[in-house]
């Protein structure tokens, strides 16, 4: 007997399967159970009839409690009235554990209850949509830039230094010395892409920022290109091509699952080049049209990046901002050294940054200069120094975090709902 997958239905029509499942739900009519089983890729009605099995197994289907674990063996049939459009008249039904009441039931809950409970949340159709969608996120992401020649590189969790921000630092004891969580593997994919040219990192990255807003988690996923010999422009560019490819993919594959988290793909089939391009200071004059009281010089926090998304139906490319606002390793512009030669993309509908990049430093020199500037230990980067010592170029990347596109391509209010187990301020368990 072949034990099928729910998605593979229509390939065994009029054939007799095996089912290996859970319990969603049952509905009886007399001598009849009706009961939406669950395999972890779709859901299937299958009907169990007290004269087609017997009084014992009979029995055992009206057993099973939401979320029960059972394995059903049947006559599996098209119907378009049944969910999915397939059925299955049961003839053998075994249960493998009965399960205890479960918490979750068809009712408003509050996220508070949610959260405590999301090793089970996600067995929802919502939840199992969004990560679903994610995954074809990722793919689409490694696909990218598997096949424009960019060798897969990942870069440690342990580092001995910063590469954001010294106050964002998960610190931690390595043995005998003090280590830190990643903030990004930019730094060691700047040194792989001297060694291969064009490279990408892929894993998480942690950010202990004191955040309680819709768009910070404290672990994150990012997938970060970096291209030797390559220059802001080319950055832009890239980052364009590569989310209109991921936007593109999920509409592809993904539309059903789109459909259950009641997503406007219109806004989505717009995701099309080209891109807007903004400075820093046509974005000040923007946002200060808009009422906003940011001035030059000023970092935008989140009302910012919502309020000019806004005013783009998709993404808008932010660049050059000041210096002083960005990481040490900018490279600054030529003709304005009091510009940094990076990018932010914001995503439309106000949900904000999802790339961050630009040009790195090449000179050994300057570089050196910005490290002091920042009060950062050399001996910690005696390593970064020397990859502008060794056949230094121009380079560029950037960064995107995963859980951010998640939530724009989904439409989602909050980032706790685009990674199956959240890191958030206060909020560890489970």
């Amino acid at each position: 007997m072949a034990v099928t997958a729910i998605e593979a239905a229509a390939q065994h029509v009029g054939q007799e399967v095996t089912l290996r499942g859970w319990l969603r739900s049952r509905r009886d009519s007399g001598k009849l159970h009706f009961l939406t089983i669950r395999d972890g890729t779709g859901d299937m009605q299958a009907v169990v009839s007290k004269k087609a099995v017997g009084e014992e197994q009979f029995a055992v289907s009206a057993s099973l409690t939401q979320e029960s674990s059972l394995i059903v063996t049947g006559l599996l049939r098209q119907d378009e009235r049944a969910p999915g459009g397939y059925e299955l008249d049961v003839s053998r039904i075994e249960a493998v554990q009965i399960a205890a009441p479960f918490p979750i039931q068809p009712k408003e809950h509050g996220v508070g209850f949610l959260m405590e409970h999301r090793h089970l949340w996600l067995r929802s159709h919502r939840q199992h949509a969004i990560l679903r969608i994610r995954h074809e996120i990722i793919r689409a992401c490694r696909n990218f830039f598997d096949e424009r020649g960019f060798v897969l590189v990942d870069s440690p969790i342990f580092t001995p230094n910063a590469c954001e921000g010294t106050t964002t630092l998960f610190q931690t004891q390595y043995f005998d010395e003090t280590a830190y969580l990643t903030q990004s593997g930019q730094l060691y994919s700047e040194a792989t892409a001297a060694a291969f040219g064009k490279v990408y990192c892929f894993g998480p990255t942690f950010r202990a920022e004191k955040s309680k807003t819709r768009r910070h988690l404290m672990e994150f996923w990012m997938v970060e290109p970096e291209v030797a010999f390559a220059q802001l422009a080319e950055m832009m560019e890239l980052a364009e091509q590569f989310l209109t490819a991921v936007v593109q993919r999920v509409l592809e594959t993904r539309r059903k699952e789109l459909a259950v988290l009641e997503r406007d793909v219109g806004r989505l089939e717009r995701i099309l080049p080209p891109f807007p391009r903004i400075t820093y200071e046509d974005a000040i004059g923007i946002l200060q049209k808009k009422g906003n009281a940011t001035k030059l010089g000023d970092d935008f926090g989140g009302d910012e990046e919502t309020i000019l998304s806004q005013e783009f139906d998709r993404p808008v490319i932010v660049h050059r901002y000041p210096t002083a606002l960005k990481a040490f390793y900018m490279q600054p512009d030529e003709a304005r050294p009091d510009l940094a030669l990076c990018m932010d993309v914001l995503a439309p509908e106000g949900y904000g940054e999802i790339i961050g990049g630009g040009q790195r430093i090449h000179d050994p020199a300057l570089l050196r200069a910005r490290l002091q500037e920042h009060h950062l230990p050399e001996d910690a980067f005696k390593w970064y120094l020397d990859l502008r010592q060794y056949g230094s170029v121009p380079h560029a990347g950037f960064g995107m975090g995963i859980e951010r596109a998640v939530a724009w391509i989904c439409g989602l209010e909050h980032v706790r709902e685009t990674i199956p187990f959240p890191r958030m301020l206060y909020k560890l368990y489970p």
